[in-house]
C-alpha cells in the first residue's frame, strides 16, 4: 500500500485534487498474494461490480489464501464454481470461526463469507429473473446471488417456459406492477424465452443461454443462436452459462436507473 500513502501525502500536501486522488487511487489498488494471484480489492468502486472468486481450477491452499486476503481488505470474499474439496476446506477454516458467516448457495455454485458485522449495502434496483426450465434454475441462482451483493430486491419465477406458454403472464405482470427495472431470463433447448419475454415488456430484458440443450444445438448453442437472431428490441445476450455476468449487468442497470 505504498503508492495509496504517497497519493493521501500528496492531497494532504495539496499537490493533488480529490479528484485526481481518487483516479489514481482506483488505478493503484491490487494487491499481490504471493506470486500466483493479483487481487483488484477496489473493483467494486472502479466498476461498480464485485470482484468474485472463481474457484474452478484453482489450487485449494491458494483459493483460501485469496479468501483470506479479500477478508482483511473488504470484510467479505464471494467464491464461485467451487469443488467439493475447496468447500469443505472453506467450512474448515472459516465456517466454525466465530468472526466469520459463512452462506453456500448449492444450486449457484456460490459460497458468501463475511464479517460478522458486516452487511452488503442495500440499493433501491429491482431485478426480475425467470427460467424457462427447472434446469436453468442453477444458472438463474447464480445471476440471483450477485445481483443480491450488489444491493438489489430480487423477484423470480421459475419453470415458466413456452412449452406451457400459459405460465409466463401471471409471474411476468407481477414483476411489473412491483416495478422490476430489468429481467433476466434464462433458457436452455432453442432459447426463446427471453424474446418472447422482451415483445412483452418495455424495460431491458437479458437472456441467458443455458447448456441443457442437445442434438444439433447442443450445450446451449441452439439457444445461444436463437437469442442472438431474435427480432424483439431490447433483449441483450450474454455467454452460455453466465449467470454471473446476467446477474451483474442487471444489477448495473437497475441500480442506475433507480438512482434517477
Amino acid at each position: 500500500m505504498d503508492e495509496i500513502s504517497e497519493i493521501l501525502k500528496k492531497l494532504l500536501n495539496k499537490e493533488i485534487s480529490q479528484q485526481e486522488a481518487e483516479k489514481l487511487v482506483r488505478a493503484n489498488l491490487i494487491e499481490q498474494v504471493g506470486e500466483l494471484a493479483q487481487l483488484d480489492i477496489f473493483r467494486k468502486t472502479r466498476t461498480g461490480v464485485p470482484e468474485v472468486i472463481f474457484a474452478q481450477n484453482k489450487a485449494t491452499s491458494l483459493l483460501i489464501e485469496i479468501i483470506a486476503s479479500f477478508l482483511k481488505n473488504k470484510q467479505f470474499a464471494v467464491i464461485s464454481r467451487y469443488s467439493i474439496d475447496q468447500k469443505e476446506e472453506i467450512h474448515k477454516k472459516f465456517g466454525i470461526n466465530k468472526l466469520y458467516d459463512l452462506a453456500v448457495n448449492e444450486l449457484a455454485k456460490i459460497i458468501i463469507v463475511k464479517e460478522k458485522k458486516f452487511n452488503f449495502p442495500k440499493k433501491s434496483g429491482k431485478v426480475g429473473i425467470i427460467t424457462a426450465g427447472s434446469s436453468d434454475i442453477p444458472v438463474a441462482e447464480e445471476a440471483k446471488v450477485i445481483s443480491e451483493v450488489m444491493g438489489c430486491t430480487i423477484y423470480k419465477s421459475y419453470d415458466v417456459g413456452i412449452a406451457g406458454f400459459h405460465r409466463i403472464f401471471t409471474p411476468l405482470s407481477d414483476m411489473i406492477k412491483n416495478g422490476v427495472d430489468v429481467i433476466v431470463v434464462c433458457a436452455g433447448m432453442e432459447g426463446t424465452l427471453p424474446g418472447v419475454v422482451a415483445a412483452l415488456v418495455d424495460i431491458p430484458v437479458i437472456g441467458v443461454p443455458v447448456s441443457s440443450g442437445y442434438g444439433l444445438g447442443e450445450k446451449g448453442k441452439g439457444a445461444l443462436t436463437t437469442m442472438l437472431q431474435s427480432c424483439s428490441p431490447g433483449l441483450l445476450v450474454v455467454n452460455i452459462d453466465n449467470g454471473f455476468g446476467a446477474g451483474a449487468s442487471a444489477a448495473l442497470i437497475a441500480n442506475k436507473i433507480s438512482r434517477k
